[in-house]
């Protein structure tokens, strides 16, 4: 049941992302959020935005801890 909230929780953010895009053409932090966890599914603990690039936080299923970075720009994961 807790997986299948997730996964509805999930597509929900990723339904809803495009009202927070920026008029200036860079990624929200709802938005990198939404991208980060596509395929790294788990808890988001914190975003945080450096020069070009947020770093998001994510809590998985196995109780790791993983730092994915977003370009700002793009939206390409810059690595996993």
């Amino acid at each position: 049941m807790r997986t299948l909230t997730t996964y509805i929780l999930l597509l929900t953010l990723l339904l809803v992302t495009p009202v927070f895009a920026k008029a200036d053409g860079n990624l929200s932090k709802q938005q990198a959020m939404s991208i980060a966890q596509q395929n790294n599914p788990g808890r988001v603990l914190a975003v945080k935005q450096s020069g070009g690039v947020y770093r998001v936080k994510i809590l998985n299923t196995n109780g790791e801890v993983r730092v994915i970075s977003v370009d700002v720009n793009s939206g390409k994961v810059i690595n996993r």
